[in-house]
């Protein structure tokens, strides 16, 4: 099975994030629906503290707070596709 993870990930503007996948594919991701809709990224509605992610040691994108994203989910919000090597049920 192939494994899918951000090698790149940079801060663009409000909460829009410039992503790298190992597979090649980049571009620019929104997450101002996943952080107005958890709880647990309320502190991340503030641009500057949005803006201080890290990538953990999975590599997921992932804030001081709680709050992640994992890979996966963010590669199908960004090509709409399934990750290589998943199924959907």
């Amino acid at each position: 099975m192939n494994s899918i993870y951000l090698v790149e990930a940079k801060y663009v503007d409000n909460y829009r994030i410039f992503l790298k996948f190992n597979t090649g594919e980049s571009g620019v991701v929104d997450l101002e629906d996943l952080i107005m809709k958890y709880k647990v990224a309320a502190p991340l509605q503030d641009p500057q503290k949005f803006s201080e992610f890290f990538l953990d040691s999975w590599p997921t994108l992932a804030w001081e707070c709680g709050f992640d994203v994992a890979p996966e989910s963010l590669y199908y919000r960004l090509t709409r596709n399934v990750a290589p090597g998943l199924k959907v049920a």
